[in-house]
């Protein structure tokens, strides 16, 4: 018998309304981690100053 999902906030059983969640509340949290960039991959410095162009030595004259 395949067992229930998580809730992937509080680890509580899902709620067939607010799957993958168990209730609107984790879904709300979870939606304010989006919004204010909870989530995010780490990046060294020099590869996101490379990738956007901003790197000085590559501009330098």
């Amino acid at each position: 018998m395949p067992r229930a999902a998580a809730c992937p906030i509080c680890s509580k059983p899902a709620s067939a309304a607010h799957k993958p969640f168990c209730s609107q509340g984790c879904r709300d949290r979870d939606l304010l981690q989006w919004l204010g960039e909870g989530y995010r991959l780490p990046v060294r410095q020099e590869e996101h100053e490379t990738r956007d162009g901003l790197d000085s030595t590559e501009n330098a004259d």
